[in-house]
């Protein structure tokens, strides 16, 4: 029998002008608890995603109304009609706000905090304070984001304890991550579709892609900050530290011999709020039933080439 690969769903609804949170263990794609002709916006996301992590920290952190419209990108949802709709680039995050419709996470994010005048630090009115924002935000794409997704996808994992994943959380803040970390390791994603494991070779390379872009977030970006545009936390750190917990999910003590950006990664965690970062992270950190996940054929052909050419 199928079974879905996230134990814990995530609903948002408007309460009295809040953002509430439940856990449900039975969620389809597409729910609301928003009360009628109180719709806020319509986010379509998969918290498996960076991007689509950042878009929800940043709405519930904020109090912005808005109705999650959960999808399941291994399982192909983004390649539905009804979702093509919303999104002809069959991506996520989305936004539909009333007969507006938008893609990409920087959009996305920068689109919330103007409509919703949400609090300067985000992204402020100051030019050359925004500035700073965009810059990060069009770097990251092509350098933390390129790497990780590669990594991602090409490490081959099974359930066994990672002493050195154990050792590394400990200089996290908080012992959710380090049980999460050292209870076990689970089996990533380039096996289920292509009935093999990745080169090992084409990993390293990829971790090794991965060294340049880390040493440049620290002493561009981050540099002696406290958030990577300043005093206080801004969108481009949301993105950038939804990113790096991807690889710290699966096993990777990416930051082990970076102090400086391990003790960045926890103020980050403690101005978002520790129950929120918990809980945004729950799915990717308890990602135990992807064993089970049975990929449809066509899914599988449809994403070939483009993991073939990942191992090029």
């Amino acid at each position: 029998m199928e079974r879905s690969f996230s134990s814990v769903y995530l609903l948002c609804s408007y309460s009295q002008g809040q953002v509430v949170s439940a856990s449900m263990h039975h969620l389809s794609p597409c729910c609301s608890l928003c009360p009628a002709g109180r719709m806020g916006i319509e986010l379509y996301l998969d918290l498996l995603s960076p991007p689509c992590r950042s878009v929800y920290i940043f709405a519930k952190k904020n109090n912005i109304p808005f109705t999650f419209k959960q999808m399941e990108v291994l399982k192909g949802q983004q390649h539905s009609d009804g979702f093509g709709k919303v999104n002809i680039l069959r991506k996520v995050p989305a936004l539909k706000d009333g007969g507006f419709t938008l893609a990409e996470s920087p959009a996305i994010l920068t689109y919330l905090s103007q409509k919703y005048k949400t609090p300067d630090h985000w992204y402020p009115l100051d030019m050359k304070k925004r500035a700073r924002v965009d810059e990060y935000l069009s770097w990251h794409h092509s350098a933390i984001r390129s790497s990780v997704f590669k990594i991602f996808w090409l490490k081959n994992m099974d359930r066994t304890f990672c002493p050195r994943a154990s050792t590394f959380a400990k200089g996290l803040e908080g012992l959710w991550l380090t049980k999460c970390l050292t209870d076990w390791r689970p089996l990533v994603v380039f096996p289920l579709y292509m009935d093999q494991t990745a080169p090992e070779e084409k990993l390293q390379e990829a971790l090794e892609d991965l060294t340049i872009p880390l040493k440049q977030l620290e002493e561009k970006f981050l540099q002696d900050k406290p958030f990577l545009v300043g005093n206080m936390i801004s969108l481009a750190d949301l993105v950038a530290v939804t990113e790096l917990m991807q690889l710290i999910a699966i096993g990777y003590n990416i930051l082990e011999d970076m102090p400086k950006l391990v003790e960045w990664r926890n103020r980050v965690e403690k101005a978002v709020g520790k129950e929120l970062f918990q809980e945004v992270h729950k799915v990717i950190l308890n990602f135990q039933d992807l064993n089970s996940m049975l990929i449809e054929p066509q899914l599988k052909e449809q994403m070939k080439p483009r993991l073939l050419k990942m191992v090029a």
